[in-house]
Parts: C-alpha cells; structure tokens; sequence
C-alpha cells in the first residue's frame, strides 16, 4: 500500500510548510519507520488508530521538531 505522510515543522517561526513524501508500506507503522529512515530523523511519539483514519506523530531532526500525518494516498 502507499501511505502519503505530510510534515510541519513545529520548532521554527516558518510559513507552516506541508512536506509531503510517499512510502510503500504494510501499514502505518511501517509507513512511518521508513519515513524516519529516510529522512534521518528520530521518531518521538506516534499513534496509529484504527484502520482507514489518518496516524498522528512527531519526528525530531536536528534541532527541528515535526508534526506528521501519516495516511492511505
């Protein structure tokens, strides 16, 4: 399945950017794993709710804190 995850950089006094990715993935869970991966990133919270809704989390990169959604494209 494709999961689109969308993050917001929370930490800074930016234009609320949206910065969407694509992954492959079986599931949310993986979903968000790959993203961190990818982006060199450390996940600090996540829930993933019942099948069909949208996952919430936040990442940490650098000196940078995210919020991601994580979801079904």
């Amino acid at each position: 399945m494709q999961y689109t995850i969308e993050s917001r950089e929370l930490t800074h006094d930016r234009r609320h950017e949206l910065h969407p990715t694509t992954v492959e993935a079986r599931d949310p869970d993986e979903a968000i794993s790959r993203f961190v991966d990818l982006s060199n990133s450390e996940l600090v919270s996540f829930s993933a709710p019942r099948t069909g809704q949208e996952s919430i989390g936040t990442v940490r990169k650098d000196e940078s804190v995210f919020l991601v959604r994580v979801y079904q494209a």
